[in-house]
């Protein structure tokens, strides 16, 4: 089947995404973006741009599934294992020596943008293996995304063994039960962890939080979008709270204090713990 699509309807169909989700799709990714729209059309039989606008406009259903289509879900258990190692080794025991004695202990975390919910789960694994007797500790786990299709995979918790990534035979054991071919995540894990639809350009408050994990993302947004985010993400955190970006994604040129921390192979956002930090300190805290 030939579409027909004019570089003006393009142009309409990025408009009309960033305004409503706050997802741009810049010059970078000008190729994938028509393709992708392209490959839509094929498939729902729409001969020309216009008819696709039409429904996109008419219906939600519509527009949130061209909106998963162009969005890239691919992910894996601890895809960034130098985080992983760094949240565990680091971050966690931090977190325990400062929670230990408070009653509830509690943890509050939140993956935002969590795709098909691999991360949320690497998250809760991670604190199952890093806090003592983490079956005493009140732990929420907040995880959304704006694809309702990846949260209902998210939320079925049942994986094939190639999205494991780098889950170590001990953890496979201990946090998945074999069902046929494929791994589903043990209620003890799934317990931690709670999913809503959430779009990041209209992020509402979830209250204070330890971390935020928001790992490639932001790279849809536009630099203001961004900036704005990232202040919405340290007004968020608890003092002393941690921020996980993507390894292209920093907190330069936002006008917050996040302190960088250099753990190993990764760099961590710190809020400060108490008032006389200056802005733009940058620690290097051992090697992992």
């Amino acid at each position: 089947m030939t579409v027909s699509i004019t570089e003006y309807e393009l142009e309409e169909i990025r408009a009309l995404i960033e305004r409503r989700s706050g997802i741009l799709f810049d010059a970078s990714r000008e190729r994938f973006f028509s393709s992708r729209v392209r490959e839509y059309m094929v498939s729902k039989h729409l001969a020309h741009g216009t008819d696709l606008l039409r429904r996109m406009h008419n219906s939600n259903v519509e527009y949130e599934t061209v909106v998963e289509r162009l969005l890239t879900q691919e992910t894996s258990f601890f895809r960034y294992p130098a985080v992983f190692e760094a949240f565990q080794r680091k971050v966690l025991p931090e977190l325990h020596m400062k929670k230990f004695w408070e009653n509830p202990r509690s943890l509050r975390i939140w993956s935002a943008g969590c795709a098909t919910g691999e991360e949320p789960y690497s998250i809760a694994i991670s604190v199952a293996d890093a806090l003592m007797f983490s079956e005493a500790w009140n732990v929420e786990i907040l995880a959304t995304d704006i694809s309702k299709n990846a949260l209902k995979i998210a939320q079925q918790g049942v994986y094939r063994r190639r999205n494991l990534g780098h889950v170590s035979p001990r953890q496979l054991d201990a946090y998945f039960s074999a069902t046929g071919n494929d791994y589903a995540v043990k209620p003890r894990i799934r317990r931690m962890v709670s999913f809503a639809p959430m779009n990041l350009a209209q992020a509402v408050y979830l209250g204070r939080l330890d971390c935020i994990f928001c790992m490639n993302v932001m790279i849809y947004f536009s630099a203001e979008r961004r900036n704005s985010l990232i202040q919405h993400f340290y007004e968020y955190l608890e003092p002393g709270g941690y921020l996980f970006l993507g390894h292209s994604e920093s907190v330069s040129n936002v006008p917050v204090k996040f302190e960088s921390v250099v753990c190993g192979d990764c760099i961590l956002y710190r809020k400060p713990a108490g008032e006389m930090i200056y802005r733009g300190a940058a620690l290097v805290e051992g090697t992992l």
